[in-house]
């Protein structure tokens, strides 16, 4: 089927982009491991942690542009097309600039959540000192990634990110070991390379504008009729994130109250966790891109299909994790540790495992399509109730009769299952109020 094609066409790269993720954390660290001192290891693991806590709030640049985008190109509206990629990229900017005004406070503030030990935490500092100022840049290659997404493309946001990949790499190994510029410059080559990725976003976004004009005036951003949707979407969009952003982190504190072994054993499950989830995001982005367009245009019988398939590719996706952690979870816990006390505790958590592709699967997938609906206010409902189930199970003493690490993961799985649940319940009114 066509839309099948479709969906592949969009997921492929997404999933590719997705992979390389870790990649650019993965470079810092392997680099940092060759200076000669475990605190360099410390301090990028906390400095980067600090980062990317900072930037996944603002996660809505990029899905928020992605709704506003697609619709815009459903209905044929150039002008709505434009205003979405100068109100997204002017917002970036703002923050951007923002988030290195309050750098200091924001290091204080992270510096007493995280708590890093002494020898740590100034080599952290160094690091988010000198990171910090890519903040618009990030940024930006959120909104213009969001945007290409909406213009119905992944394989430019996939070369963005690669390209990232590869000039941090480059720049982090000819500054550290030819320039002799040692852990300062492990920061100074992720810094130059999202500043390159901008260039490289920007060049796409003007490929992609098929001719229209990429931009609006700044008057009329300002004013446009839907100024108000913008914000509206991304706000709630901001707050569905502090939600998840609140459990995420709990999963660690609370992991760590539990001991150095859980604590450990849970950073290895997690690991099936995110990879799963890098295969389930592509879908979910592809959802967006489809539904957004197919909304835009008031085309209810295409909308219904591009749910349905790719409802039906995710399930394939999940199956397929089942049946592959269900047979090689010992092996690939093996690989990731050879701590035996470690895998002894995953062991025991083998059910989690194995349930994360079927129990997930649905608040992942549906997430893309409320994103491409723009129905965003009904997916921080879920967000905040799957959340608030999270809190009551993993954290008010209610018995469950499982020692405390299974109770923790319990409640992280009926957070998941939840989210899903909602979604999808809520999801036939929400095609009504579309009126598709």
């Amino acid at each position: 089927m066509r839309i099948d094609r479709e969906i592949m066409r969009l997921s492929v790269p997404a999933i590719l982009s997705n992979v390389t993720v870790p990649l650019l954390g993965l470079c810092d660290t392997a680099i940092s491991g060759h200076l000669g001192d475990a605190a360099c290891l410390g301090a990028i693991a906390v400095g980067s942690m600090m980062l990317n806590v900072v930037f996944w709030l603002f996660g809505f640049l990029r899905m928020g542009t992605t709704g506003l985008t697609a619709q815009a190109l459903g209905k044929g509206s150039g002008q709505g097309v434009a205003e979405a990629f100068t109100r997204s990229c002017l917002l970036a900017l703002i923050l951007g600039v923002l988030l290195i005004a309050l750098r200091e406070p924001l290091f204080s503030l992270l510096t007493m959540l995280i708590a890093p030990g002494p020898e740590v935490a100034p080599l952290a500092r160094r690091y988010f000192s000198i990171c910090i100022w890519e903040s618009p840049a990030t940024l930006l290659i959120m909104a213009v990634s969001g945007w290409l997404i909406g213009m119905q493309t992944t394989f430019w946001p996939m070369v963005t990110a690669i390209t990232v990949n590869v000039v941090n790499i480059a720049l982090s190994l000819t500054l550290v070991f030819a320039c002799g510029a040692g852990f300062a410059g492990v920061a100074t080559g992720t810094l130059a390379a999202n500043w390159v990725g901008v260039g490289v976003a920007l060049w796409a976004a003007t490929k992609c504008s098929r001719g229209r004009p990429l931009m609006c005036p700044l008057s009329t951003a300002l004013k446009g009729s839907e100024l108000g949707k913008f914000f509206s979407v991304n706000s709630d969009l901001f707050l569905r994130s502090a939600c998840i952003m609140a459990v995420t982190l709990a999963m660690t504190a609370f992991g760590s109250r539990l001991g150095t072994l859980a604590l450990a054993a849970n950073a290895v499950v997690m690991q099936f966790f995110h990879f799963f989830s890098f295969f389930m995001d592509g879908l979910a982005f592809t959802g967006e891109a489809l539904v957004g367009r197919f909304a835009g245009a008031r085309d209810r019988a295409m909308t219904g299909l591009a749910v349905r398939r790719t409802m039906l590719w995710s399930g394939v996706v999940a199956v397929t994790f089942f049946i592959i952690y269900l047979a090689a979870w010992r092996p690939v816990t093996d690989m990731l540790t050879d701590l035996p006390d470690v895998r002894a505790t995953v062991a025991g958590l083998q059910m989690w495992i194995v349930a994360i592709p079927p129990v997930t699967v649905a608040a992942f997938i549906f997430d893309g399509f409320y994103i491409g609906a723009t129905a965003t206010r009904r997916m921080l409902l879920a967000a905040a109730v799957a959340a608030a189930a999270f809190f009551a199970i993993s954290h008010s003493g209610l018995y469950t009769g499982l020692n405390p690490n299974m109770q923790l993961w319990l409640s992280f799985m009926v957070y998941l299952a939840l989210r899903g649940a909602l979604l999808g319940a809520l999801w036939p009114s929400t095609m009504r109020r579309l009126r598709l």
